[in-house]
């Protein structure tokens, strides 16, 4: 999530309003002058008064005020102006439909939520999203995220055996819904779309793992700033490690899968059991990856926090007592939002727009 420098070359002139226009975006409702855009990007500052003219003529920047000089006359600051386009994210889970509508800042503006059975066809789930969707679109909707259970194709828009939906292997889900929306539709996987936005509204250039536990458990892998999805954008298939030979069967068709014994022990109420075997998977992506940090998420989480954050962090302490390398990573749950995947997925619809 590193700001790129500008090029002052008309080839990339949609590359420079994208980069003005997250600069604006992060520096939110305090502002930003034309001088530390034109600082901040490399761009020279008659580049940077042209294309924030347009951004003005087109109602997406305004002037806020003028900023203290240090010397010469005071700034004229701008700031992007939120409520002049919007996305919808979609949380596909296994049993309920989120929708959600964000502003250009990411501020939720509407949610709905509706029970919804992924494994009763394809045409059912498409007119369900049709019909939840179709009250949140208007003109200033520029386009809709989708996020679902893995795995999936990310850059051809086709999920796969969606564990204990095998019906979904092969459906062009994103194509198939953008000729009924008429709208640009990206489709994620839920992690990576919860896992995006965290990247997007916190710190940049940092490496975590968002480890996700609802009615599945994947992990969504920020690296050095950076959704990682792999060349085949099958990274994160985090709840599929086996980690015990001999264990219970799992949807996936393995045996002794970290999902399978976690959701078995979340389901028969040992959420110590399920926090002790997360904690191990996460061990093992941290021995993996030397991450910052690891996330916890998910609904099986977010009822019962205190319990998942302590087993896990005991675990990652563990490792690094045996190991001797120092503090173990920390272990926290996922900040903010009550619809963390559906926001993410909607801010996947916006990337372009600030070239993310």
């Amino acid at each position: 999530m590193n700001i790129d420098t500008g090029a002052n070359l008309p080839a990339l002139r949609s590359h420079n309003v994208a980069l003005l226009l997250d600069l604006l975006r992060r520096a939110g409702a305090d502002g930003v002058s034309r001088l530390e855009l034109a600082e901040r990007t490399g761009l020279t500052p008659q580049a940077v008064s042209k294309i924030t003219a347009r951004l003005r003529a087109e109602g997406l920047a305004v002037d806020a005020g003028r900023r203290a000089s240090t010397g010469g006359k005071p700034r004229t600051v701008l700031r992007l102006v939120p409520g002049a386009a919007h996305a919808v994210g979609l949380h596909l889970d296994r049993d309920e439909l989120t929708v959600v509508r964000v502003d250009l800042a990411g501020t939720v503006v509407a949610a709905r939520g509706v029970p919804m059975d992924l494994g009763a066809g394809t045409e059912a789930v498409l007119e369900a999203v049709a019909r939840e969707v179709s009250g949140l679109l208007d003109g200033s909707v520029l386009g809709v995220g989708v996020a679902m259970p893995g795995p999936l194709d990310h850059a051809a828009g086709v999920p796969h055996r969606v564990t204990g939906f095998p019906e979904w292997d092969g459906f062009p889900l994103r194509d198939a819904l953008a000729g009924r929306l008429r709208l640009p539709v990206v489709l994620d996987k839920d992690t990576n779309a919860a896992a995006f936005r965290i990247a997007v509204q916190g710190r940049g250039g940092e490496s975590f793992a968002y480890l996700h536990l609802g009615t599945g458990l994947g992990a969504g892998l920020v690296l050095g700033g950076t959704l990682y999805r792999g060349p085949r954008t099958g990274a994160g298939e985090f709840g599929h490690q086996t980690v015990r030979l001999d264990g219970e069967p799992c949807g996936c068709g393995g045996r002794g899968c970290l999902e399978a014994l976690c959701l078995a022990a979340v389901a028969r109420g040992d959420l110590d059991e399920a926090a002790r075997v997360l904690g191990v998977g996460a061990a093992n992506l941290v021995g993996l990856l030397d991450i910052d940090r690891v996330l916890l998420g998910g609904r099986a989480v977010t009822g019962a926090a205190q319990p998942f954050v302590r087993g896990v962090r005991a675990v990652l302490e563990e490792r690094a007592r045996r190991e001797g390398g120092g503090a173990a990573v920390p272990v926290a749950l996922a900040e903010g939002g009550d619809h963390p995947v559906a926001e993410g997925a909607a801010l996947l619809a916006l990337a372009p727009v600030f070239g993310l």
